[in-house]
């Protein structure tokens, strides 16, 4: 075994200054090139250059490379440019073994790569948790090496992630039925920094196995403090709750091409009244908590003209609640029913029946409208 530099260098995106990165689908397709390169003439090709589905050609370093009679073994450290990825710095393990002729390309999860165990994703139960676009990259390279050097191309594929079962209690797979390790990943190739993108597809793939399992219920959570309010108040299965975070969009506009029949919003106060005021995407850089239209709701709600002055100069959404609750005015449901109302608008008449919980930073119910 011999040991290199590290991954494929990410890029710099232009006028951001941000450098994009490579997907786990792309590290693997890389490793495995190399290592079914390697089985075919002896060497590793190193760097070694892949293509993406849109045209991009990233070249990899490689990690760690194992040649014997009917197997090699490459590695690359994944490099996701500038985004906060928990698989950053991770080692991607491609291990090819050749098959006899007529047997096609076979994948396996290695250790660190899960398996899928609830339908609804995009694999079926039993098969290791690598995504179709990584698949068919994977298959296009050998297809090419084949050819190039005299192969068959009829191989047996093992994916693995060093730590990768460790890394994965960090991510959404266990909740999807992904056990045992990370899923490999990628429809472009590419990680663009904070695009969020694979929370973004965690949230899809989550109503995905509600709505195999025939969950008739589930409910989109900004945190672990607002899941736990729904658990206590539904007592729904695992596969119900949806960890939203910040993308209340992405929840609505899937569940409106994918509708479940009942959805509960429950998030802080502060968080709930962005959403209540039209923002689809609640993270502070991206949408701040609008007092003077608190101001207006607590108007609505029956405050007077000194309360809602003051609301309009709270420093924080919290501060603008708490005035109002001194007062016996229902600002929180008030910001419940505006919330609702954003949903519904989003959700364009899907057939989706949507209740609203807000909390505050200790989890006490603050604010609800619909069903209860």
């Amino acid at each position: 075994m011999t040991e290199g530099k590290g991954g494929g260098r990410g890029a710099q995106l232009k006028h951001t200054g941000l450098r994009h990165g490579w997907t786990t689908g792309a590290c693997a397709t890389a490793a495995t090139k190399a290592a079914y390169t390697a089985l075919l003439t002896g060497g590793f090709p190193d760097p070694v250059t892949i293509t993406l589905p849109k045209g991009q050609k990233p070249v990899f370093a490689l990690a760690r490379e194992e040649l014997t009679a009917d197997r090699a073994m490459a590695a690359i450290v994944k490099d996701a440019g500038d985004d906060p990825d928990v698989t950053h710095g991770a080692l991607i393990r491609a291990t090819v073994r050749l098959l006899p002729p007529g047997s096609g390309v076979v994948f396996r999860a290695g250790p660190g790569v899960g398996t899928v165990t609830r339908p609804g994703l995009p694999l079926a139960v039993g098969e290791p948790a690598i995504n179709p676009v990584p698949r068919q990259l994977m298959r296009e390279q050998v297809a090419e090496a084949a050819e190039r050097h005299g192969g068959t191309g009829d191989v047996e594929i093992t994916v693995s992630v060093d730590d990768g079962e460790e890394i994965a209690r960090s991510t959404w797979n266990p909740r999807l039925g992904i056990l045992g390790g990370l899923s490999i990943l990628g429809t472009t190739g590419i990680v663009v920094p904070y695009s969020c993108s694979a929370w973004i597809d965690s949230i899809r793939r989550g109503v995905d196995v509600a709505r195999a399992a025939g969950r008739t219920h589930v409910a989109g959570c900004t945190g672990s403090t607002s899941e736990r309010t729904v658990r206590t108040a539904y007592a729904l299965p695992e596969d119900a709750l949806l960890d939203m975070g910040d993308f209340a969009g992405a929840v609505l506009t899937y569940l409106r091409r994918h509708p479940v029949p009942r959805l509960t919003l429950c998030g802080g106060f502060a968080k709930l009244s962005k959403l209540a005021a039209g923002h689809l995407d609640l993270h502070s850089s991206r949408s701040q908590v609008d007092k003077p239209f608190l101001a207006t709701l607590a108007t609505a709600a029956g405050a007077d003209a000194a309360l809602a002055t003051a609301v309009s100069e709270a420093n924080t959404g919290l501060a603008a609640l708490q005035l109002c609750q001194s007062q016996d005015i229902p600002l929180g449901n008030t910001v419940a029913d505006r919330a609702r109302d954003e949903a519904l608008r989003v959700l364009r008449g899907a057939p989706v029946v949507v209740d609203v919980i807000c909390i505050d930073r200790a989890g006490t119910v603050v604010g609800r409208s619909g069903l209860r």
